[in-house]
């Protein structure tokens, strides 16, 4: 054991621990949860310590021989990665500084391990010029950035995958329905043909949002002013991280309102929320149109992964659209975890980060793994039962709308009375009673013309 000393008191830590005092309180007082702090966010430090110590030698703030030695830690760390060192959880008080203190502690103790006859301070060389204010903030934006690419490409598959299947079933009538009622008839095409539409403002807003993300505090330090860094550093620290990550990161134009104010997380947490809402809806929409067999809709044919019941023979349940629901409900609790964090934030700095960012990165993932998902066990393989379909239509009276331009309100409504009592359909109705003829109604009542009129 080596003991260390910080201005609370003095600690055991284990021989071969890369990590230090700072770190090993923080895992004692913050017994929240497992999870580690997001390894996406751990490697956007190291690499913000890197091009930080860059920007300071650059400067003339440290030596030659202490910036190739940590230089050094830090591209070992990226290509090692030595997860196990970083100890700190994902929920933790103090505002991140924790994670902070975590990874210039395990830089530290890199740097000496691998150069033993040079003493490399946590605080006073590896983060020399900078606060866990300005370095948390960005590492979490970076992290949220490199997540990103996997979701926005899970959301254009799916958005491909319904214009599949729009195509696909272009020509397959259904009937509509509004507020789970009948209404006028349409096509599977039109309705697969909408949801893409519906994902494509998804991916549309999320993409915006994130621009937010590339605005960073960096050289902001504590508040927003810039203590103890130099003009040089400032200027340049962007730059020095834009050469190490190709990220076209920009210095926010005010670094105080960067610093204490964390409203383009709640932007960027928002546009996922509306993901998971129109994730949910859709998912709602194939249960509900895959029910039945006997007894339910029996519209869509949901490809069908599982036994449903331990108790009930040939049972099949939508178990894929309810994995995407319940990741929804999870997004939806996110956001609303954000949003409450962002609002308690006081004065020159929000202490709540850790939370957002614990949320935000897991719903990314999550997302893009239920998107994943539903295209290749759900959208993949659907079917559409035709014959229940056109039966649908040909029974509803509610087709009878077409005929209101014709006939009027008051008679087409009428006919739709007397068709449901007497359980007849309205062609017939026409026919029998020689309101129109044969002709006609065989015209009006065609698929073609009861999804697209006179068109």
């Amino acid at each position: 054991m080596r003991l260390e000393e910080d201005c609370v008191g003095k600690l055991e830590v284990e021989d071969d621990a890369l990590y230090g005092i700072h770190s090993l309180r923080a895992a004692t007082n913050f017994p929240i949860t497992k999870e580690k702090v997001d390894p996406l966010l751990i490697e956007s430090y190291i690499q913000l310590k890197k091009a930080s110590v860059t920007a300071n030698y650059d400067a003339n703030a440290i030596d030659v021989i202490k910036y190739n030695i940590i230089v050094g830690a830090c591209d070992y760390l990226l290509e090692h990665h030595h997860l196990e060192s970083f100890i700190t959880p994902a929920i933790q008080g103090g505002a991140g500084t924790s994670t902070n203190m975590n990874v210039n502690e395990v830089i530290a103790n890199v740097a000496m391990r691998l150069h033993p006859e040079i003493k490399i301070h946590p605080n006073d060389d590896v983060n020399q010029a900078q606060s866990t204010n300005d370095t948390y903030p960005t590492a979490g934006k970076m992290a949220m950035l490199k997540r990103l690419p996997k979701l926005t490409g899970e959301i254009n598959r799916l958005i491909e995958t319904l214009d599949g299947l729009a195509k696909q079933f272009k020509f397959t009538i259904k009937l509509g329905r509004t507020q789970l009622q009948d209404a006028v008839p349409t096509t599977f095409g039109k309705s697969f043909h909408a949801y893409a539409s519906l994902f494509r403002r998804d991916l549309k807003r999320i993409n915006k949002a994130s621009e937010e993300l590339k605005s960073i505090s960096m050289g902001g330090t504590a508040i927003g002013t810039g203590t103890n860094t130099t003009k040089y550093y400032r200027e340049h620290i962007v730059d020095e991280i834009n050469k190490i990550t190709n990220m076209e990161l920009k210095q926010d134009t005010d670094l105080i309102d960067a610093i204490q104010n964390t409203d383009h997380f709640v932007a960027f947490s928002s546009s996922l929320k509306t993901l998971a809402v129109d994730l949910s809806k859709f998912s709602n929409d194939l249960r509900l149109l895959g029910s039945g067999p006997q007894s339910g809709l029996n519209e869509l044919l949901l490809p069908k992964r599982q036994a449903g019941s331990s108790i009930m023979p040939n049972k099949v349940n939508p178990v894929i659209p309810e994995v995407v629901n319940q990741v929804a409900f999870e997004v939806i609790g996110f956001d609303a975890t954000v949003t409450a964090a962002s609002e308690a934030g006081q004065l020159e700095l929000n202490a709540f980060e850790p939370i957002m960012f614990k949320s935000i990165l897991t719903a990314e993932i999550h997302l893009a793994n239920a998107i994943t998902t539903l295209v290749d066990n759900c959208l993949v393989g659907i079917d559409v039962n035709v014959d229940q379909c056109l039966d649908d239509v040909r029974k509803s009276a509610v087709t009878a709308t077409v005929l209101s331009p014709i006939l009027g309100y008051n008679k087409t409504t009428e006919l739709i009375k007397r068709a449901t009592k007497e359980h007849d359909t309205v062609p017939h109705l026409l026919i029998q009673n020689n309101i129109l003829s044969a002709d006609k109604v065989k015209q009006l009542f065609s698929p073609e013309y009861l999804v697209n009129g006179n068109e």
